[in-house]
């Protein structure tokens, strides 16, 4: 992987938030990459519950400034950014007061989702693209992890498909089990719709739930890597009949070599 330049972009990442599979692997797979001697940088959101004081994150001015339009409303980007210890690696924050200022990450204090989740992911797949633009570091594969990411590709196919500095980007989305019961704001496909992308390529969004949210991402992806040992029989026939290359669930110990060989052959 010497040189090639991979973009992670999760939903959440160890050590900033705490331990499940999706923040877990978020850290392990660019270190991994980071160790074979790839250029990486992660992408996250910069959720109210993240200690900045601790995680010494802090604002980048140059990246900071502009509005993104979310469903005809214009919301500031805010950047920051911070290093994992001892990784020498660097984690970019998406921010803005409105979507990100609470104190937990996707639901309210009685466990229900909060009603602007989809903008939230709509915020951050733009604010993640243009912030790589303004960086203008041009990733060789992005790599989504988690629902809160799952948009990227959506966008990167319709929203910034005549963007010159993607245009030999691969897209890959690793795929992991159930992490939300319930669906999303049911405007979610409308509020897509609103930033040019035809309908008929979200159409499984009517239904915004976690399964769907996946299998649209799966679908605008050109490769697809089986992140949990557990997915439901529906997604892992999904996966099987996208035609996309899929790398299947391997273990910790083993996932490494495999990722790297997935990678080189089946995705650059």
């Amino acid at each position: 992987m010497e040189d090639k330049r991979i973009l992670y972009v999760s939903s959440e990442v160890v050590p900033y938030l705490a331990e499940n599979e999706v923040s877990i692997m978020s850290y392990d797979v660019p270190k991994m990459v980071n160790d074979q001697g790839g250029q990486i940088r992660i992408f996250m959101p910069r959720y109210g519950n993240i200690n900045e004081r601790r995680h010494q994150l802090h604002e980048v001015i140059r990246l900071s400034g502009m509005n993104l339009v979310v469903n005809d409303l214009d919301m500031p980007l805010i950047i920051k950014v911070a290093s994992i210890p001892k990784e020498r690696i660097q984690v970019y924050f998406i921010d803005n007061d409105e979507y990100f200022k609470r104190k937990a990450t996707f639901e309210d204090e009685d466990g229900k989702l909060y009603e602007d989740n989809d903008e939230r992911a709509i915020f951050f797949a733009k604010g993640v693209v243009e912030t790589v633009k303004k960086l203008n570091w041009v990733p060789d594969i992005i790599h989504v992890h988690g629902w809160m990411a799952s948009l990227l590709p959506i966008y990167m196919k319709h929203y910034y498909k005549d963007e010159a500095l993607f245009s030999n980007t691969k897209i890959v989305t690793s795929v992991y089990a159930k992490s939300f019961e319930g669906n999303l704001n049911n405007e979610l496909l409308n509020k897509i719709k609103f930033d040019g992308v035809p309908e008929s390529a979200i159409q499984v969004l009517k239904e915004p739930n976690y399964e769907n949210l996946i299998k649209a991402s799966i679908q605008h992806s050109d490769a697809v890597i089986v992140a949990s040992e557990s997915l439901t029989s529906s997604l892992t026939k999904f996966i099987e009949s996208s035609e996309k290359p899929f790398l299947p669930f391997f273990p910790k110990e083993d996932y490494a070599e495999h990722y790297l060989n997935f990678y080189k052959n089946q995705v650059l």
